[in-house]
């Protein structure tokens, strides 16, 4: 049985080979006509444009400094944000698309994942990119979608911490400036005033008073604004690049010419061997 199935495989194989032989231009006319249709397939692709916006998604920490599970350490919770529906929708009708026009042109990536020991407390940059036949459109889109991403991962918590230091910041700030007034006051009644020693060191230690509490208030307003500081620009979610048109081909020329080649080829070899029992072994005058 086997060798029956062996010798039916040479038949069909040597078949086939007779059959390309005798009929080469098929498959030879078949390569030329693909890749020409590659290449015209190509050009009438039009053009067609891409915009990134580059994310960094922050890495929030407690208030004990212990980094905390976040988007930061789940970057692909960003690609479901950005096909929701809603979101897309958002950024559709801030850039004057069709309600729509997004879906399956928004694509998430990675940039720089880090490895080893410390890669769990590294910020992830997130590449964003939206693809479509308007430059200035598609690139609005990016953005929009883009701040929908910062406004909807760490920006709720780090807000909050924000605006407790710069209230906090604020308050100190205040703080200062009356004790600044209140120690020229002092200064002033202890030079032009003729008061007798005793009300004098009673001034005096006011005074000392006064410039360790403001001692004290300058180490609180350095370290609540290096707190800011820190909240702002690691903790907090942000746009690093701004999305911006680039023009890109709808279809790569090679590619299309490569894969239009191929068919082309593979099409003439099959009429080739269908057609060889009909016309014998007749080849082109």
């Amino acid at each position: 049985m086997n060798a029956d199935l062996d010798a039916e495989r040479e038949i069909d194989l040597a078949r086939w080979r007779r059959a390309l032989t005798a009929l080469w231009w098929l498959p030879a006319a078949g390569l030329v006509v693909g890749a020409v249709i590659g290449i015209v397939f190509s050009f009438g692709g039009g053009t067609a444009y891409k915009a990134t916006a580059d994310i960094s998604l922050g890495q929030p920490v407690s208030p004990g400094g212990v980094v905390i599970a976040s988007f930061a350490t789940n970057p692909r919770a960003i690609s479901e944000i950005t096909s929701s529906a809603s979101a897309q929708e958002l950024a559709a009708k801030a850039a004057g698309l069709e309600p729509g026009a997004l879906r399956g042109h928004v694509s998430v990536g990675t940039v720089g994942v880090a490895t080893g020991a410390g890669s769990a407390r590294t910020t992830p940059l997130i590449a964003l990119t939206v693809t479509g036949k308007n430059g200035t459109k598609i690139a609005t889109a990016a953005n929009k979608l883009a701040r929908i991403v910062v406004d909807r991962t760490t920006a709720p918590y780090v807000g909050t911490k924000i605006k407790t230091y710069e209230s906090v910041l604020a308050t100190t700030k205040k703080q200062l400036a009356s004790i600044a007034l209140r120690l020229a006051a002092l200064q002033t009644v202890i030079t032009k005033s003729h008061l007798d020693p005793l009300n004098q060191l009673v001034l005096v230690s006011q005074v000392d008073n006064a410039e360790q509490r403001q001692g004290n208030l300058f180490d609180q307003e350095a370290t609540t604004q290096q707190q800011l500081a820190f909240a702002t620009n690691v903790e907090s979610a942000k746009i690093v690049t701004d999305a911006a048109p680039v023009k890109a081909s709808a279809h790569s020329t090679r590619t299309s010419l490569v894969i239009g080649a191929l068919i082309g080829l593979i099409l003439g070899g099959i009429l080739a061997i269908a057609g060889y029992g009909r016309i014998g072994r007749l080849t082109p005058a």
